[in-house]
């Protein structure tokens, strides 16, 4: 059974389960962090983050294997915002982002996507995908302890070691069904591994409760606080922009033509705005679930869902939560080495099979300005609008294309 040949396939409820939890796994830790810096509770987290997941695909007619979890971009603002007016105000906040997603798309709809060739061409697209991909480098390395000389004989670094050796092994050399849950495999055996260096903590496991529903929070509205927290949709959109082409890449398909972008965003949008109204964070499609689609070739929109339900239900039940939160650090940074690498090296190719000339200067700057940028964590403030790392990176990307006059050899072809 070569279910990498034929990604599209029907697949059995235990193969749909086993590739859903995967796919959990790889958002877990992302996704319940962000609720745990700015207060809000991981449980409505995973709960907004399935239930998104599923209107996504619902309004994306289930032709894009997204998954979405919390957006890393709204943190600092959801603090500010919380710290002032209140938490209820923040989410406020979070659901006036999603409506603005849904303008946007209103608006794309009407004019049509015919744009997207001239603002992102492979030059620019292919260099934000590296970039998308290499500004997690720095995270991964950071989970899995290669800092500060990064010692044998720190067990974190073993554990990483290990779950990174029995990740790439898998990718490389398992067969048929085995072939296509490497990232399941290399987590299950790190986090046991982990467990003999003495680094897993069961505290957590042992007080949750069985069954317990999410504490909920609903929303409340300032303009003040809207104001302060609206601009970041500018940046999620950038994201948003940049994911899509990741996904389209890894899958072979043009997504911002069919579905089309304002069904992705539109999407997203109304995802975040649901978050916002139960009291969870935005949302955003994940790089974590896009590296797991790289690796195992497997784009079933249904193995998405799985694990959208998989989380639902998981929202309900605090101990399953626990024990899944209990998976070390080195564990995830081990496998997110492989995730995101993975991702970057998407980006070289679309580069390489566009033909990209880089003996031509325009080319050259373009890529050079979105990589330094980009990977660098450069960060500018204008106003009360942070533009950082990979959005910033795009939207300067996109600008010198627009801008910069093509060359003679570019004219010709």
């Amino acid at each position: 059974m070569n279910l990498q040949i034929e990604n599209e396939r029907q697949l059995g409820l235990g193969q749909n389960v086993v590739l859903g939890f995967q796919h959990l796994f790889a958002m877990f830790g992302a996704t319940v962090l962000v609720p745990l810096l700015t207060g809000l509770d991981p449980a409505v987290a995973l709960f907004t983050s399935g239930t998104g997941t599923l209107i996504f695909q619902l309004l994306t007619k289930g032709q894009i294997p997204a998954y979405l979890g919390s957006s890393f971009a709204f943190i600092a603002p959801i603090i500010a915002a919380s710290a002032q007016w209140g938490l209820p105000y923040a989410l406020g906040g979070g659901v006036a982002v999603g409506l603005v997603y849904v303008a946007v798309a209103l608006l794309i709809a009407k004019l049509g996507t015919n744009w997207v060739d001239r603002v992102l061409p492979p030059v620019v697209i292919g260099s934000v995908i590296i970039v998308i991909g290499m500004g997690l480098a720095g995270t991964a390395v950071g989970m899995a302890g290669f800092v500060d000389g990064g010692s044998l004989a720190n067990p974190d670094v073993r554990v990483a070691l290990f779950t990174l050796a029995v990740t790439v092994i898998g990718t490389i050399f398992f067969k048929g069904f085995l072939a296509v849950i490497p990232v399941l495999i290399g987590i299950i055996t790190g986090y046991f591994f982990a467990i003999t260096q003495g680094i897993v903590d069961f505290t957590l496991v042992r007080e949750a409760v069985w069954l317990g529903l999410p504490q909920f929070v609903a929303p409340k509205f300032n303009l003040a606080a809207i104001l302060m927290i609206l601009p970041v949709a500018l940046v999620s959109i950038t994201e948003h922009l940049g994911d899509v082409m990741v996904i389209s890449k890894i899958t072979g398909k043009d997504y911002f033509r069919a579905p089309g972008l304002h069904r992705t965003l539109l999407g997203d949008g109304l995802a975040t705005s649901w978050a916002g109204l139960w009291g969870g964070p935005p949302n955003t499609t994940y790089g974590e679930n896009v590296g797991v689609l790289a690796i195992t070739g497997i784009f079933n929109v249904s193995v998405i869902r799985t694990a959208a339900l998989i989380a639902v239900l998981m929202s309900f039940v605090p101990k399953m939560g626990a024990l899944i939160s209990t998976i070390p650090s080195p564990v995830m940074g081990g496998v997110s080495i492989v995730l995101f690498g993975i991702i970057a090296a998407s980006g070289l190719r679309t580069l390489v099979e566009s033909g990209i000339d880089y003996g031509d200067k325009r080319n050259l700057v373009i890529s050079s300005v979105i990589l330094v940028l980009g990977i660098g964590g450069a960060e500018i403030t204008l106003g009360g609008l942070s533009l950082q790392g990979m959005g910033l990176a795009t939207l300067v990307g996109i600008i010198l294309n627009l801008v910069l006059p093509y060359t003679d050899k570019q004219k010709a072809n």
